[in-house]
């Protein structure tokens, strides 16, 4: 291995935008069940199933039909 390397005439990545970002999102155990199926029916990992689906949801602009925030618990005073 080098002490030094050269970068001067290095080349930024072309796909540096299309790289993918961890974050942490709560999914019900349901809907995790069913794509860890889904991906041992297909052989495709279950989070890149995940991924395809919110990428064909962005695609065609979909919506949920119905969302509603769940109930605030009353504190007790």
């Amino acid at each position: 291995m080098k002490s030094n390397y050269d970068f001067s005439n290095a080349v930024k990545n072309p796909y540096a935008k299309k790289l993918k970002k961890t974050i942490c999102i709560n999914i019900s155990e349901s809907v995790l069940a069913y794509f860890k199926k889904l991906s041992e029916k297909t052989n495709i990992p279950y989070q890149t199933l995940i991924n395809m689906f919110l990428e064909q949801a962005k695609a065609e602009k979909m919506e949920p039909k119905f969302v509603s925030k769940p109930p605030r618990k009353k504190q007790v005073a």
